[in-house]
């Protein structure tokens, strides 16, 4: 393998709990929650999916269904549709549901897995080329910037710059233009079987990781050490 394309939210990076997220919008604000009741409405934002990075919605509602299709395609749509999952859950202030979307970009509200260093590293060092490809609607460079590996990545193909989701295959071709790589010589890892298994239809090979907390997925990444040789 000379590339590696990897996937953000789930494989290189974790979004904050729930209730981690909850609780640091509503600190910012000045409008704390007894314990009881955050743990609740924490459970209730995770259920309705409105955490991006997070648990999949339980059950789409129907004005937001259209939107969750597309989401990834602009920025305007993510925003709609994680506020519009957010808005199902009544929180003190209504203002409170732009705030939770704005906290999700921040790059505290993020953490890499515990090998994403090592394995980034260890592919820098062996020449591989590593580009980062991910449905998101939003510029997720300041997450790598202050995690400290930017310094690794040579290129970051973002759906929402450019209108197109994975699994679409147009999206994994720019993101191996951007790397000058051969699809057949480039290896893919994401968490998600379905939009990061569309790389295969380039000739891409393709491994994936579990979508787990951070804590509980210490070292699923060091496989790609053995995978690119």
């Amino acid at each position: 393998m000379t590339a590696v394309l990897f996937d953000f939210s789930g494989t290189l990076f974790r979004i904050e709990s729930a209730e981690s997220w909850l609780r640091a919008v509503l600190e910012a604000a000045g409008s704390p929650l007894p314990q009881s009741e955050l743990v609740e409405k924490a459970r209730a934002l995770e259920t309705a999916g409105a955490l991006p990075g997070g648990a999949a919605p339980v059950r789409l509602p129907a004005e937001v269904a259209g939107l969750w299709r597309v989401r990834d395609e602009s920025a305007e749509l993510h925003r709609a549709a994680y506020t519009g999952l957010s808005r199902q859950v009544t929180l003190p202030d209504p203002a409170l549901h732009d705030a939770l979307y704005e906290r999700h970009r921040m790059p505290a509200a993020w953490a890499p897995y515990p090998d994403a260093l090592p394995v980034l590293s260890g592919l820098r060092e062996r020449g591989c080329r590593i580009g980062v490809i991910s449905n998101i609607g939003w510029d997720l460079r300041p997450v790598f910037r202050e995690h400290g590996l930017h310094r690794y990545v040579d290129a970051y193909v973002l759906s929402y710059e450019h209108g197109i989701q994975k699994p679409d295959p147009r999206l994994f071709t720019l993101a191996c233009e951007r790397l000058d790589a051969d699809p057949g010589t480039t290896l893919m890892v994401g968490d998600d079987r379905r939009a990061d298994g569309g790389a295969a239809a380039l000739g891409c090979a393709v491994h994936f990781v579990d979508h787990l907390p951070a804590p509980e997925r210490p070292d699923a990444l060091r496989a790609v050490l053995d995978l690119v040789g």
